[in-house]
């Protein structure tokens, strides 16, 4: 698998200027992103953008530079409003609905205005002390108008793990019980507190699937604002694959695969439904179907 740099100029050096979105506001070179209810428009498989003055009611924040050095703003609206107008070809979709619909770079773009409307959206209130807050640093953080405290966008590491048998000819996917046994895939699971990446593989291959890992490599890593995940994707080998079982509450089944079962059900022929091209879950079962291609 690839490990692709960041493309995306997010501009943090403008972040302190006072002032600077309103000013940016009012530059006519300046693009907007609109993010309502955790989606964008789409227009011929890019992002729209469109002038700061064709946004009412809004909350911003910068994004950076688009590709040609452009001011590029965040717009979060309200999921009622009509404040936008929509064109008869657009279309709003969210980052489920997009996977492979944009290039790699508009989907990273897409990621991040997501993930800042979200908590622009949800973080308006003071942790600490309940007080209401307000925005700072161009839309990237809050002070606490009681208490002070400032507090940031958070992101919580989460690992997803391809697991192989020993010849490395099969992978083992589980069932999440959300998904009512319609849909297989990766192992996945949140960090605890003062615990390390590799120690939440561990922990949660055996609490999910029962086998226990006697190799792991990091893989790459996806950004996932739902609600707002850092996904650390790994590739591991079991120890005993015989020891492969469910813990029957959130995965109620696990099922080793064959790389031609895999290859057919990324076909959507069956014998299971796996992740979408906007996951990388799926891009972890395709770099392991290819690894021996």
């Amino acid at each position: 698998m690839t490990i692709r740099r960041s493309s995306l100029d997010r501009a943090a050096e403008l972040r302190e200027e006072s002032g600077v979105l309103d000013r940016l506001r009012s530059d006519t070179e300046t693009r907007t992103i609109v993010v309502r209810d955790g989606r964008v428009r789409v227009v011929d498989s890019a992002l729209l953008r469109v002038s700061p003055n064709d946004v009412g009611e809004a909350t911003w924040a910068l994004l950076g530079r688009d590709d040609d050095g452009a001011p590029l703003l965040l717009a979060a609206v309200p999921p009622e409003t009509e404040s936008v107008d929509t064109a008869p070809d657009e279309i709003w979709l969210g980052l489920r609905d997009l996977g492979g619909r944009i290039d790699a770079g508009e989907t990273e773009l897409l990621v991040e205005a997501i993930a800042v409307a979200g908590w622009l959206r949800d973080a308006q209130f003071c942790p600490t002390c309940g007080g209401g807050t307000e925005l700072r640093q161009a839309g990237w953080s809050r002070r606490c108008l009681s208490c002070g405290r400032e507090h940031f966008p958070r992101t919580d590491p989460a690992v997803i793990v391809a697991v192989e048998s020993a010849d490395g000819e099969r992978l083992l996917l589980g069932a999440n019980a959300n998904w009512r046994g319609r849909m297989y895939s990766c192992f996945a699971g949140f960090a605890e507190a003062g615990e390390s990446l590799e120690s939440t593989v561990h922990r949660e291959i055996e609490e999910e699937s029962g086998v226990r890992l006697a190799e792991l490599r990091y893989v790459s890593s996806q950004p996932w604002p739902f609600p707002r995940s850092l996904m650390i994707g790994f590739r591991a080998v079991v120890d005993d694959e015989s020891a492969a079982r469910a813990d029957g509450e959130e995965i109620i089944d696990v099922r080793w695969f064959t790389r031609e079962e895999i290859r057919t059900a990324l076909l959507g022929d069956g014998p299971v439904g796996l992740p979408g091209p906007a996951s990388i879950a799926r891009a972890l079962i395709v770099d392991w179907l290819e690894d021996r291609a």
